[in-house]
């Protein structure tokens, strides 16, 4: 009896630890990473771009069904727009809905961040895409297909054309240390929203384009100078290697004497003429508006 409870001990354990190891090999497989090969339809129709001379079209949306309660619209909604069958507008066509944005806070995050913002040009927000539903004389009726924001009265209303789809690259050979690549190098003026801090997966612009030769799907490494201090926010001179108790070097170093912290990289999903609108693919650390750039 003894022998034989030993033996179902045993075989308890051993089917056991196969059922451990089936079910680890489940959350192993279960937990891989889907990594996209191009950039999502949202990125690619929700990032705006700064345009040099933007020309703001005629037609806009007047405003949306249920009005006396939707005071914005968004996806599914339907929304009226001020073009109709006298200009050839049929069921079935696609606009696009954007807005040009303006970033109201006076406070620049680093040196010149304003006077790049004003050369760069006109910053369009793409807020989304409509498909019409119904055509009247002079209106017409259109659902929202993709909503970037919630939509308003006013905003732009555009022929729809179809945008590249960036192919995305692998990450396995990212180097956090890479030497600089020789190629135009700029600054991560602001971000979406005209936010400051960006991460993966986020849009930025950069005040290079079309004019110096950028094209989409072009990579941008996103990189930072040790001991900068252009920006606007606090930060002691000499951080990297003169604070008082933290130790000090015989000499001072000079920035391009030091290697480069190498923040990310990410992928070019439209241009202007002296911007580019760039999403964030990889990322090792935040980044900020002043940062640099440099095309791989």
């Amino acid at each position: 009896m003894v022998r034989r409870a030993g033996y179902l001990v045993v075989l308890a354990a051993l089917i056991s630890a196969t059922a451990m190891a089936q079910q680890g090999q489940q959350i192993q497989a279960s937990s891989t990473i889907y990594r996209p090969t191009t950039a999502a339809e949202s990125h690619i129709y929700c990032g705006g771009v700064v345009a040099g001379k933007h020309v703001k079209p005629d037609n806009y949306v007047i405003s949306g069904a249920d009005s006396n309660n939707e005071i914005v619209f968004t996806q599914f909604d339907d929304i009226f727009i001020n073009e109709g069958a006298d200009k050839g507008v049929k069921v079935g066509d696609q606009f696009a809905i954007t807005r040009e944005e303006t970033d109201y806070d006076p406070t620049a995050w680093f040196e010149w961040q304003k006077s790049l913002m004003n050369a760069m040009g006109t910053y369009v927000a793409d807020i989304g895409r409509v498909k019409v539903v119904s055509v009247q004389p002079k209106t017409s009726v259109a659902r929202v297909v993709l909503a970037c924001d919630t939509i308003q009265r006013g905003d732009a209303v555009e022929p729809f054309a179809q945008r590249p789809a960036p192919t995305l690259k692998s990450e396995a050979n990212f180097d956090v240390y890479a030497p600089p690549s020789g190629k135009a190098k700029a600054m991560l003026v602001f971000a979406q929203h005209f936010s400051v801090l960006s991460g993966a997966g986020r849009i930025i612009y950069v005040n290079l384009g079309a004019g110096q030769g950028v094209k989409v799907g072009d990579y941008f490494r996103i990189f930072r100078y040790q001991d900068n201090h252009h920006e606007t926010s606090y930060q002691p001179a000499s951080m990297a290697y003169a604070v008082y108790g933290l130790g000090s070097t015989p000499r001072p170093y000079k920035w391009d004497e030091l290697p480069r912290d190498v923040l990310g990289e990410g992928v070019v999903l439209r241009t202007g003429p002296n911007s580019a609108t760039v999403l964030i693919t990889n990322s090792v650390r935040e980044m900020f508006a002043g940062d640099y750039v440099e095309l791989e």
